[in-house]
């Protein structure tokens, strides 16, 4: 009876997926960041989206949501901590907002090149850090950066903390950067990334301050005429996972994402390299004033009270740690 057979082999195949394993389906995750997908951080979040995906045998895959689409960073962090989004890629400069000690990594001038900054982040004081963040309700999977940040402005070329004087400066949701402009003489205004370009546009700020690639990507160079190589502060990013994700897995699967984000962050810095060797170049085809002689032993020496209040904060040890690292 060909209806009997056809019955018979409907129910054995619902048999046998009833029993096929759990992760047979694949788990989506959404991760985002503020960059555009052509950042070097949104080329690093894709290479992790790849080799998870690969990795994990198709089981895992993370769904990419770049532009801030999930919110400016300080948003995602409390996702994050409430289950709402999976995992994102903020900057620690906003991160220190929720995990305080992640904070001394935007003293200024404390690293000498991408190459230190990338050894104490993926060394003992990196993973120290990261160590920490399940206090304060976070995941951190890995440690990387964006470059070092370079000002911009629509008023005047700026070569030394005298032509700061009265700029009002976007800076990041960060006490420490705050703390260093208002030093330095500038009218620092903290505002989320996605809402830069329109303030840089209306006049709202004057000014803003980013790694070289960042400053391409989000077209600042649209609606700003002068830009100063200062290479005052690093930018350094903390892949975050909500523990709402990151504690049900396994601990080889939980080893398979942080493998990942280790690589994003990894891929991240070699576009930072790749960038930087064209992006001054690619700012004055648009027609930007390049400043690249710079008075920084007056910005170090002007920023002396801070440095002292930081090292209050901090402890001398703990920066010297850092900025002694080898």
């Amino acid at each position: 009876m060909p209806n009997a057979r056809l019955l018979l082999a409907f129910f054995a195949a619902a048999a046998l997926a009833s029993t096929l394993p759990a992760h047979a389906q694949t788990k989506v995750f959404n991760l985002g960041y503020v960059g555009r997908p052509t950042s070097p951080e949104g080329i690093g979040a894709q290479a992790f989206a790849d080799d998870l995906k690969k990795r994990s045998n198709g089981r895992f895959e993370l769904r990419l949501h770049s532009g801030g689409a999930l919110g400016g960073e300080r948003e995602m962090l409390e996702g994050l901590q409430i289950g709402t989004v999976d995992i994102a890629m903020p900057a620690t400069a906003v991160v220190g907002n929720f995990v305080p000690e992640v904070q001394i990594l935007d003293i200024p001038f404390l690293f000498r090149d991408i190459d230190h900054a990338y050894r104490v982040l993926e060394g003992p004081i990196g993973q120290e850090m990261l160590a920490k963040f399940p206090e304060h309700g976070l995941v951190g999977l890995a440690l990387g950066g964006n470059g070092f940040r370079q000002l911009t402005n629509s008023k005047k070329p700026v070569a030394s903390p005298d032509d700061l004087r009265g700029l009002k400066l976007r800076t990041m949701e960060n006490q420490t950067h705050l703390m260093v402009w208002r030093q330095l003489g500038a009218l620092p205004t903290p505002m989320a990334l996605p809402e830069v370009f329109t303030a840089l546009q209306q006049g709202v700020v004057d000014g803003q301050e980013n790694p070289i690639g960042a400053i391409i990507n989000n077209k600042f160079g649209q609606v700003q005429k002068y830009l100063t190589i200062t290479n005052h502060a690093f930018t350094s990013i903390a892949v975050t996972m909500s523990p709402a994700a990151f504690n049900p897995l396994s601990a080889q699967d939980k080893q398979l994402f942080i493998d990942g984000a280790r690589l994003a962050m990894r891929v991240t810095k070699d576009q930072v390299a790749i960038v930087e060797k064209t992006g001054v170049e690619t700012l004055r085809g648009m027609g930007l004033t390049v400043v690249e002689k710079v008075d920084a032993a007056r910005f170090q020496d002007q920023l002396k009270p801070t440095y002292t209040e930081l090292s209050k904060k901090f402890g001398e040890a703990a920066i010297a740690r850092i900025r002694d690292y080898k």
